[in-house]
């Protein structure tokens, strides 16, 4: 499969009270709002508390990760109102290997409404139409309590914590390796 070939889904990928879409030129507030967390920009290429024009730059950034071959950089979308709650990525990175890794966000103020439970099960059932995928896996550092509930409640087991596996803000971090496999 070639990444940067593949089409963007015709019928957006859904899961209770969301979708998932690309992200738009109307998304900078949502993108703004996500740059007030203090570890997001740590772990991607959103500066911390983004401008208008850092948050742009970054919506282009992400309408591109498909061409790239990255993967597909989707919005995590109100299924009603279609507004941002968040971001979502299914990274094709080692797809040749049958696996793909997810990584979501929602905004602060889009939080604790279940969107990010939704959008990784909309995820994985999009992800489940490349064959070549048997196994989606979650980075996720172990003392992030409701990233790992997000992930255990939509069927991804934890396996175990990956000691010093990845720097962020220049300090090692274990991260815990959450994973779904096809048939799960």
């Amino acid at each position: 499969m070639d990444v940067s070939s593949l089409p963007w889904p015709t019928t957006r990928p859904a899961h209770g009270g969301v979708e998932l879409r690309e992200f738009r030129t109307e998304d900078v507030a949502m993108v703004r709002d996500l740059a007030t967390d203090p570890y997001l920009p740590l772990i991607g290429t959103l500066p911390a508390r983004a401008d208008e024009a850092e948050a742009r730059n970054y919506i282009h950034r992400q309408r591109g990760r498909l061409a790239e071959g990255v993967g597909f950089s989707f919005v995590i979308a109100d299924a009603d109102t279609d507004a941002a709650l968040g971001g979502l990525g299914l990274w094709l990175r080692n797809h040749q290997q049958g696996r793909a890794s997810v990584g979501y966000s929602v905004a602060p103020r889009a939080r604790g409404r279940g969107a990010a439970g939704d959008a990784l099960l909309a995820v994985t059932g999009f992800a489940w139409t490349f064959p070549e995928l048997f196994r989606l896996e979650a980075f996720i550092e172990p003392d992030n309590r409701a990233s790992v509930r997000t992930a255990e409640a939509a069927g991804y087991t934890c396996e175990g914590v990956l000691r010093s596996y990845m720097e962020l803000g220049g300090t090692r971090r274990d991260m815990s390796v959450h994973a779904r496999l096809r048939g799960e």
